[in-house]
């Protein structure tokens, strides 16, 4: 099965709404076996909704759709879906029931705006939305050809999509499809594109084991994407492990982990199996830092606390660094991060010691120590590891990369054999 994906709305051509849901639509589709061969997205114009409805259907026969089934004047898919198949709008009784059921459980009234959710096309198939208040609709042809339009916020796409229609489509294949779409990704960091490629010879052109390979760099680091498509479930799976055990072999170090690993995950992991603590010392930073190892359910077993030192005078009082070494090397040195992590471990009797110091610009570069410049130190017992580097891209850019650095900074030192 082929489809194309369209998601409507203003916002998202306007950029003030990133699309997330094509991407989930897309993976949940290839998981099982249907391929998505197109992907636009209009604006809220009835007569433009209704065009690439029907140039999807001429095109690939099969169109599932995102966004513009509220209620309020700007959520025009209903008309543009009524417009390419030629039917008129008519109120449905079960819709207008689903509508006003919902509003019911949250213990309100429905406003009377909301009526216009239970108009559809004449003929076609409600859909019940468990997740809101827009039902979704199917609307087939006497070709065959069809389309699905699903509401624009996520958690009811998302809902709508894996109870409701990833069935339908099962069933319209004669249950579950032979083939799928799966993909593997593994995750690098302190290592740039074109050095990876490099070190991984022969296996880093376009395919690996015969998968195509794809590379995703990021403030992150840089993932490898590895696909099989259209192959029976059990042939994927030997494709994609033979693929990832010979990209291991090669980025070897560089890797962190797979799929949606954590580095900040990876390092609380680490940690634990050694039952060791953590605390932090941030200034470019910010707290970055803290806030990605708090936000892995369970770190409070490991993280114990940090200081943001952003002024000077915090890094002396609360961290114990000498005045007279930021007054000789500057405060963002290997010297002074070097202070902070020791001041970290020692003031909170943390076992390992983190600490960043920066220049996140736009301001406060010079010659010697342009913006980006940033100097990174662990501390794990007397062992002390430090990491230096100028960082490209904007402020926010410099500080993620930063805080994404100390933490491979700790993986490296804790991957270490004791």
């Amino acid at each position: 099965m082929r489809v194309e994906i369209l998601t409507i709305g203003a916002e998202l051509l306007l950029g003030y709404t990133i699309d997330t849901n094509a991407a989930f639509m897309a993976r949940a589709l290839s998981e099982i076996g249907v391929a998505v061969v197109r992907h636009d997205t209009v604006g809220d114009d009835p007569e433009l909704i209704a065009r690439a409805i029907r140039d999807g259907l001429e095109r690939t026969g099969a169109v599932i759709t995102s966004g513009g089934l509220g209620p309020t004047a700007d959520d025009r898919t209903r008309d543009g879906l009524a417009a390419a198949f030629g039917r008129e709008l008519v109120t449905d009784p079960e819709a207008l029931s689903q509508v006003e059921r919902r509003f019911r459980l949250f213990g309100r009234t429905m406003p009377k705006i909301n009526v216009v959710q239970a108009l559809v096309p004449r003929g076609a198939r409600v859909l019940e939305n468990r997740f809101g208040s827009a039902p979704a609709l199917w609307m087939e042809d006497e070709r065959g050809r069809w389309v699905i339009t699903l509401p624009g916020v996520p958690s009811e796409m998302r809902g709508l999509l894996t109870e409701t229609v990833i069935p339908i489509l099962r069933e319209r294949e004669g249950g579950a499809a032979p083939t799928v779409v799966a993909s593997k990704t593994i995750r690098t960091t302190g290592i740039g594109e074109s050095a990876l490629a490099e070190l991984l010879g022969e296996d880093g052109g376009d395919a690996v084991a015969g998968l195509p390979l794809a590379y995703l760099p990021g403030w992150e680091g840089v993932d490898l994407r590895i696909t099989a498509a259209e192959m029976p479930v059990a042939d994927a799976e030997r494709a994609l492990a033979e693929a990832t055990r010979r990209l291991r072999e090669r980025a070897g170090t560089y890797i962190y982990g797979e799929d949606a690993a954590d580095l900040a995950a990876v390092v609380l992991d680490l940690c634990r199996e050694r039952s060791l603590t953590i605390a932090i010392a941030e200034s470019c930073t910010g707290g970055l830092i803290g806030a990605r190892l708090t936000a892995v359910p369970g770190s409070s077993d490991v993280f114990v606390g940090g200081v943001v030192a952003y002024a000077n005078s915090i890094k002396q009082s609360m961290l114990g660094v000498p005045e007279e070494l930021i007054r000789r090397v500057g405060a963002v040195s290997e010297e002074v991060a070097k202070a902070m992590a020791a001041g970290a471990r020692e003031r909170t009797g943390a076992d390992v010691g983190i600490a960043v110091t920066g220049i996140a610009g736009p301001g406060g570069g010079s010659a010697e120590k342009p913006v980006g410049t940033v100097w990174v130190a662990v501390q794990i017992g007397e062992d002390v590891r430090t990491f230096g580097r100028v960082y490209l891209g904007d402020r926010g850019e410099v500080r993620s990369r930063a805080a994404q650095a100390a933490l491979d900074t700790a993986r490296g030192m804790l991957t270490q054999p004791r």
